[in-house]
């Protein structure tokens, strides 16, 4: 991992964002790193935007708020880029040169022929991800879409460990220091509500992360064929 990494989350209310910000930073504490997690949305309702910012660092992070130039973008909802339904538009403003765009979805969207050629210009990679179909199958619900995210990052960046990630899920359900917002809070136990006991919610959430960290596709900005938007580039690996 570079010296700093800047992580712009970007979904809709009710997709877990800030769990999984607040997971992905607690993680890199454990793994002995620096680490800053700001969540940002305004009404707290389901399919609102919403978007949390994490920065990771070998160093000390002098930085809070909002991520205006991130090294990593994930899009945990389609909407967020095909309707708009985000803080930050385009979706990858502020990209920085090399970054990297992970976006769940289950198949490749029409991104128009003008963001693509400015995605490439950057040297950016994006990167497909059929993040709520995972969760749905390994995991069981839906609602482990964000564990997913968490995975397809695993998939493209070295940042933290599994076995890191694995203990910052056992403390965020096991009722850990984290105080969460009611909307959060009551996320949280939703989801629980979803397994018999905490240890199955970690075990079948890890199996999820590990599933999706093998199925990251990236979207080849670099092949050019007749016609427009997202018809003209294949999916790879």
């Amino acid at each position: 991992m570079s010296n700093k990494i800047c992580i712009r989350m970007s979904g809709l209310g009710g997709q877990g964002v800030v769990t999984a910000a607040h997971i992905l930073g607690s993680a890199a504490i454990r793994d002995g790193y620096q680490s800053t997690v700001n969540p940002f949305f305004g009404a707290e309702k389901r399919l609102a935007p919403a978007e949390s910012y994490v920065r990771i660092s070998r160093e000390r992070i002098h930085e809070r708020g909002e991520i205006l130039f991130p090294n990593i973008i994930m899009i945990f909802h389609p909407h967020v880029i095909t309707l708009g339904k985000c803080y930050t538009m385009p979706f990858f403003d502020g990209l920085q040169p090399g970054g990297k765009v992970l976006v769940n979805a289950d198949a490749p969207l029409a991104l128009s022929e003008e963001e693509l050629e400015k995605l490439a210009g950057l040297k950016a990679k994006l990167f497909y991800i059929a993040a709520t179909r995972i969760a749905a199958e390994v995991g069981g619900t839906e609602l482990s879409t964000n564990m997913s995210m968490l995975g397809g990052l695993m998939g493209i960046a070295d940042l933290v460990s599994y076995d890191a990630l694995r203990d910052s899920i056992q403390e965020r359900f096991s009722g850990g220091k984290f105080v969460a917002s009611g909307t959060t809070a009551a996320l949280d136990d939703v989801l629980k509500s979803k397994y018999e006991k905490v240890a199955q919610l970690v075990e079948k959430n890890v199996e999820v992360i590990e599933k999706a960290a093998s199925s990251v596709k990236e979207y080849d900005l670099n092949i050019r064929h007749e016609g427009r938007g997202g018809s003209n580039r294949v999916c790879i690996g």
